[in-house]
């Protein structure tokens, strides 16, 4: 009984082999079939424009994995030859009607596509203009005072921050880099003030990489929190110019739109001395976008009336608002303004703050 049962099983077992090798047999000539028909359906002239599938036939339907690649490229290659088809005939279009073409339709980005904020900063508002006037920053816009930094680093740094800090006092004119053993925050500010600090720059790191930056306006704040990311050091960048002069540099605030923003901005602009030096041909720029801001410094050098000669000097970073936080560097008791709540704030990919 048993070697029967055995006989069976056997038996079953073939059959199924032989259904299971009918299978891939029918499937390999269906897929040989679509590609015959992509091959030679061009000859027609429905199928001149490019591959022509069954109505209900999708390439994922493809079980080899290459004959399923090769279908795939072929098919985006020939969609690639459509819209470059297209985009001719439109440039061919308007070459013919001349000034009486229509205007080019502007693409969809995230930008264009913001969220519309109320606290948008209209420069001409005489209530920005009040604040202006008012706000911590007013005595440096007023040409009362000229900026002094101090930039320091958390306890203990290691080689790639401190090269970040000296790099950065090349950047700004009339820093000074001094290295923290131990001081709390709170008794280097007094210091700081009785020295005529207008700044407290503070590069805080974490596995030996700069990954933060407190910024402290002095004597009265405010005090603003940055996450730091994307540092690189002027020995890492690719075709990276010689060292900055000591002129003071030109400075660019590209897209600080609203409230937040605009302080953020003035921020960064009472960094630099308020008249640069254009013999230096040099310039700092925080471009915002997406409430990332980019940092860049670079030389430049007119080589005609159209042409602008532009060559990177380093370093360059991306800072993120953190928090900011009114007066002086408080963690425990300080007021803050503005505070990033990621699950509540980040609800859109079109909704911006700076």
């Amino acid at each position: 009984m048993a070697s029967e049962g055995s006989a069976e099983l056997q038996n079953k077992a073939k059959k199924l082999k032989k259904q299971t090798k009918k299978q891939k047999k029918e499937r390999k000539t269906a897929v040989e079939n679509v590609e015959e028909n992509t091959v030679n359906e061009p000859e027609s002239t429905e199928a001149a424009a490019g591959p022509v599938f069954p109505p209900t036939f999708s390439v994922s339907e493809i079980k080899n994995k290459q004959r399923r690649h090769f279908m795939f490229m072929k098919l985006k290659q020939e969609k690639r030859k459509e819209k470059l088809a297209l985009k001719k005939k439109r440039k061919k279009e308007r070459e013919a009607l001349g000034d009486k073409a229509p205007p080019k339709p502007v693409p969809k980005t995230i930008e264009n596509q913001r969220i519309y904020d109320e606290t948008t900063v209209d420069p001409e508002d005489d209530e920005v203009a009040f604040d202006e006037g008012t706000d911590e920053f007013s005595a440096y816009f007023n040409r009362l005072t000229n900026p002094k930094v101090l930039i320091t680093t958390s306890d203990r740094p290691k080689g790639r921050t401190v090269r970040f800090c000296e790099q950065l006092a090349t950047v700004i004119p009339n820093s000074h880099v001094y290295y923290r053993r131990g001081l709390a925050l709170k008794k280097v500010i007094p210091q700081c003030i009785g020295r005529g600090f207008t700044y407290l720059m503070v590069i805080n790191q974490d596995r030996q990489v700069p990954n933060g930056l407190v910024l402290c306006h002095l004597p009265d704040g405010p005090t603003a929190h940055f996450k730091v990311s994307s540092v690189r050091l002027r020995k890492e960048m690719k075709r990276c110019g010689k060292k900055p002069t000591e002129h003071s540099p030109e400075v660019i605030l590209n897209n600080f739109t609203t409230r937040l923003g605009h302080s953020i901005g003035r921020l960064f602009a009472a960094l630099f001395p308020h008249d640069p030096e254009f013999v230096g041909r040099q310039v700092a720029t925080f471009h915002n976008q997406r409430d990332f801001i980019f940092f860049r410094f670079h030389r430049y050098i007119f080589r005609n009336e159209k042409k602008v000669g532009i060559q990177e000097l380093g370093p360059r970073f991306t800072l993120k608002l953190r928090s900011l936080q009114k007066g002086t560097f408080d963690s425990k008791f300080g007021e803050y303004e503005w505070v990033h709540k990621r699950h509540e704030m980040d609800t859109s990919r079109r909704k911006f703050h700076l």
